[in-house]
């Protein structure tokens, strides 16, 4: 490879690298992933390909202090590589599923992506996709709540701390003593929950990794200080065991009940767990019967609850017991009105 093909791929690989505003990076991680890209570059050389492009692409450089922090100007556009009409159609949808998941912070990192998606299909000649925006739609199942907000500058602080393994300065309410607390946290994993998403972290000298949501950070700043990492812990088991939907007990339960014709189709075509077995006719009353091994947690009853009528609870016989226990709860409530 001659220099200046080099010289061209490293320009390539580094414009890569930068994010754009509010997000940045500093020079010393550029440094370092273009040398583990291949690249031998110094600090010299960087800082010339930086000041260099700089003068062709809208780069912004914070020189507050060292070492100095690189972004794309928020509203570069680029469209390499160019979108074809499928990832175009693809991106739309993603847009208005994550709308009713993520908070406002969060979407805005894809903010440039959505707009060239609409972009792409505004632009299409004929009536090869007329109206296209009518024709698409992600539908959420059942009425949600909104996302909770979280500030752009925390999430951006919040995602650099736990990917570069730095610890979190936070001013956090707490929502038992609706109080403000200033901590500083080791963030261990980011998980969203619904139309929650929270940062799971040990907080202060602690060991145990405890759930902030990111809507109660009122203000972040990434620590120099490395973070501490919890050497047990294991995102993917620490959400399995149940930690989001309010475990009852550690274990799982064989949930046993009858249900409606209309739940029975739902259920084959998304079952509530691998184990989950169903009759393939109803009985003379009309009834499937369902067996399945699920999580002794408070997430699976409300979920029974919601579908009412249409299921009838066997086992666990607590499990029964409280949801004919709310039921008759809900009817006194209409006793107490009518009175």
């Amino acid at each position: 490879m001659s220099a200046n093909q080099e010289t061209i791929f490293r320009y390539l690989s580094l414009l890569q690298l930068i994010p754009r505003y509010p997000g940045s990076r500093d020079t010393r991680s550029l440094m370092q992933a273009l040398s583990g890209q291949g690249f031998q570059v110094s600090m010299r050389m960087l800082q010339r390909d930086l000041d260099k492009l700089s003068g062709m692409f809208p780069l912004i450089c914070d020189d507050a202090q060292k070492p100095y922090k690189w972004s794309f100007d928020r509203d570069f556009k680029s469209n390499l590589p160019a979108l074809d009409t499928p990832k175009a159609l693809t991106l739309v949808l993603a847009e208005q599923y994550l709308k009713q998941l993520l908070p406002h912070a969060a979407l805005q990192q894809l903010q440039h992506e959505f707009e060239s998606a609409r972009r792409h299909l505004e632009a299409l000649e004929g009536n090869r996709l007329a109206n296209w925006s009518e024709k698409v739609m992600a539908v959420p199942e059942g009425n949600v709540l909104l996302p909770a907000e979280c500030d752009e500058h925390v999430w951006q602080a919040v995602t650099d701390a736990l990917i570069s393994g730095r610890a979190l300065e936070v001013r956090y309410l707490s929502r038992s003593k609706s109080e403000m607390h200033d901590l500083t946290l080791h963030p261990q994993g980011i998980v969203v929950r619904y139309r929650v998403t929270y940062l799971l972290a040990m907080a202060e000298d602690y060991v145990d990794v405890r759930q902030f949501a990111l809507h109660r950070i009122q203000s972040a700043c990434v620590s120099e200080q490395p973070g501490r990492v919890c050497p047990d812990f294991r995102l993917r088991d620490y959400v399995h065991r149940g930690a989001f939907g309010y475990p009852m007990s550690p274990d799982p339960v064989v949930l046993c009940a009858r249900v409606r014709p209309a739940v029975a189709w739902l259920l084959r075509e998304t079952p509530l767990s691998d184990s989950q077995v169903l009759s393939s006719e109803p009985d003379a009353e009309g009834w499937y019967q369902l067996e399945a091994r699920v999580p002794d947690d408070r997430q699976t009853q409300w979920w029974l609850q919601s579908m009412g009528a249409e299921i009838d609870v066997l086992e666990p016989r607590t499990w029964r017991d409280a949801i004919h226990r709310q039921a008759r709860q809900i009817l006194g409530q209409e006793t107490g009105q009518a009175k």
